[in-house]
């Protein structure tokens, strides 16, 4: 299944888009995406659904991220050695872990704002799985069977109020909008194999990112399986895992988003993406 929550900020429905690319209503059978929404059973319900029986929506609303009410957003760096390499970082020998606030979610086509203060806003197209059961110390081999579905993600980040303003990554990262997800979960069913799928990302229409989620350091199970030694992943949760090379800091010289940038990108199976930068 490909869910969605679509509709105005603040007021999205759930619904899902059927094989012929219709979106359909769920809000007959659900209130929302949350967490609970991405369990085993409350999955194996909606799949048990004739995606022909529920309501069409017609023209094109705009999509929210499709999980909302989640108790972590939790990212893994560097997770790509060509992208470790031309930031000039060390590859890392275990997965980097920092948080993004929860308010930094936001919808694949809305507007990413440009802080205050700004100088290198960047781009990061990233897989993110969705959890649907409680993981804590959940091993390698079956970390994937926590998992409800995967995601686009943009990690935007501002790299000065990343590396230069002292502390942790976290302040580069966690900007309002700065969490684009979306436009659809979709369940592990849909994704043949979460370690081959295709990745890109343009800048203003120019190819900035191209890459694979089959040179990622670490795999998505790993990452589940590493991340739950340290904290209880909730339903809901996030867990964005990381960019291919291509970033504006490890161009050559360093090139950074102005308002008024557009930002496209997308996954395999996962759909796309597109932002206008805006200011703060």
């Amino acid at each position: 299944m490909k869910l969605v929550r679509y509709g105005e900020k603040g007021a999205e429905k759930p619904g899902l888009i059927d094989k012929s690319g219709q979106l359909r209503d769920l809000s007959a059978h659900l209130k929302d995406l949350t967490g609970d929404t991405y369990s085993p059973e409350s999955l194996k319900k909606l799949a048990g659904l004739d995606p022909a029986s529920l309501p069409a929506v017609s023209g094109k609303p705009r999509f929210g991220s499709p999980v909302t009410g989640i108790s972590k957003f939790v990212a893994i760096g560097l997770n790509y050695s060509d992208h470790a390499k031309e930031t000039g970082a060390a590859i890392p020998t275990e997965p980097i872990i920092f948080m993004k606030a929860n308010t930094s979610l936001s919808g694949p086509n809305d507007a990413v704002e440009k802080p205050r203060g700004s100088t290198k806003l960047d781009w990061e197209v990233e897989i993110a799985a969705i959890i649907g059961t409680r993981a804590k110390y959940v091993s390698e081999a079956d970390a994937l069977n926590y998992v409800a579905g995967y995601c686009v993600c943009n990690d935007v980040s501002e790299r000065n109020f990343q590396t230069e303003r002292l502390g942790q990554w976290t302040k580069g990262k966690s900007h309002d909008t700065f969490g684009p997800l979306g436009p659809w979960l979709a369940t592990k069913d849909e994704i043949k194999d979460v370690q081959n799928l295709s990745m890109w990302l343009d800048v203003n229409g120019q190819r900035r990112q191209t890459g694979s989620t089959a040179t990622m350091i670490f795999s998505m199970a790993k990452c589940v399986s590493y991340v739950s030694q340290f904290m209880t992943l909730l339903p809901g949760d996030i867990i964005t895992t990381g960019t291919p090379p291509g970033v504006g800091l490890g161009m050559k010289p360093p090139t950074f988003l102005n308002v008024g940038d557009v930002v496209s990108l997308g996954i395999e199976g996962l759909g796309e993406q597109r932002q206008e930068i805006i200011a703060a």
